[in-house]
C-alpha cells in the first residue's frame, strides 16, 4: 500500500488517505462485505495519524462505498444511490440544475430502461411491475399510494434492464421526483386525466410483460412528454 506524506497539510493528508484505501480497494479485488484494513494497521502503514485514518474512512462512508459499524472493521458497501441523490438535490436546491432537465434525462434513461426491461426482465419482475401499475390505476383517489407505487414502477423496470448502473441513476432521481410529483399530479385537474396518466403505466407494464420493445419505448416516451408537459403548465422549470 503507497504511503502517504506527513509534510503536507491535513485535509491534504485525508484526500491523499482516502486514495490509498480505494487503491487498496482495487488491488485486492475487494467485494461488497470485504473487510477493509483497521484504522490502526492503517496509520501505522501509512505513518499518518488514526484521526486522518478515521475521516477518510467517514468520508468513504458518506459516498457510500464503505460501510461503518461501531466496533467493527469497515466493509465495502453494496452499490448505493445515495451519494448520487444527495448531489441531484443539491443542484436543484442551489439552482445549478432544473427539474426539466432531471426529466429530460430521465426521459432518455428510462426509454432505454424500458426497452432492455421488455427484453430481459423475469416473469416475476413483469408481476411485479404490472402490479405497481395496476395499483396506481386502483388507488387513482389517493396522490400519496399512486406515488409510491410510481416511484416503486420506474425502479423495478430498471432494475429489470439488467444494468446495475440504471438502477443507480433511476434511484437517484427519486428524492427530486417526490418533491416534484405532487406538482405534476396538481397540474391534471380533471380525474380523467389523472387515470389516463395511470393507465399509460398499465400500458407500459402490459408491453414489458408480452416483450414488446417498441411499444414499451414508444409509450414510456409518451409518458415522460405529459409529464414535461404537466410541469410546465404548473409553472415549473
Amino acid at each position: 500500500m503507497q504511503k502517504t506524506n506527513q509534510d503536507i497539510s491535513g485535509d491534504s493528508l485525508v484526500s491523499n488517505t482516502i486514495g490509498v484505501i480505494t487503491q487498496h480497494i482495487r488491488l485486492n479485488e475487494l467485494g461488497p462485505g470485504d473487510r477493509l484494513p483497521s484504522e490502526t494497521n492503517l496509520a501505522k502503514e501509512l505513518s499518518v495519524s488514526r484521526t486522518v485514518v478515521r475521516e477518510a474512512f467517514k468520508s468513504l462512508a458518506a459516498m457510500r462505498l464503505i460501510n461503518l459499524s461501531a466496533g467493527k472493521r469497515a466493509t465495502v458497501a453494496h452499490l448505493d444511490h445515495g451519494a448520487m441523490s444527495l448531489m441531484i438535490e443539491h443542484g436543484v436546491v442551489t439552482e445549478q440544475i432544473s427539474v426539466q432537465q432531471i426529466y429530460d434525462v430521465r426521459r432518455a434513461i428510462e426509454t432505454r430502461t424500458v426497452t432492455l426491461a421488455s427484453l430481459r426482465r423475469t416473469e416475476a419482475e413483469a408481476q411485479t411491475i404490472l402490479y405497481h401499475a395496476a395499483q396506481m390505476r386502483t388507488q387513482v383517489e389517493n396522490p400519496d399510494l399512486v406515488m409510491e407505487h410510481d416511484l416503486a414502477f420506474h425502479l423495478e423496470i430498471a432494475k429489470a434492464s439488467r444494468n446495475p448502473i440504471f438502477s443507480m441513476i433511476v434511484g437517484a432521481f427519486q428524492g427530486v421526483s417526490r418533491q416534484s410529483w405532487s406538482v405534476g399530479w396538481r397540474s391534471r385537474t380533471e380525474p380523467s386525466q389523472r387515470l389516463a396518466m395511470a393507465q399509460t403505466h398499465v400500458d407500459i407494464a402490459d408491453a414489458i410483460a408480452t416483450g414488446d420493445p417498441q411499444k414499451a419505448n414508444a409509450l414510456m416516451t409518451t409518458h415522460f412528454n405529459d409529464s414535461i408537459k404537466a410541469l410546465l403548465d404548473a409553472g415549473m422549470s
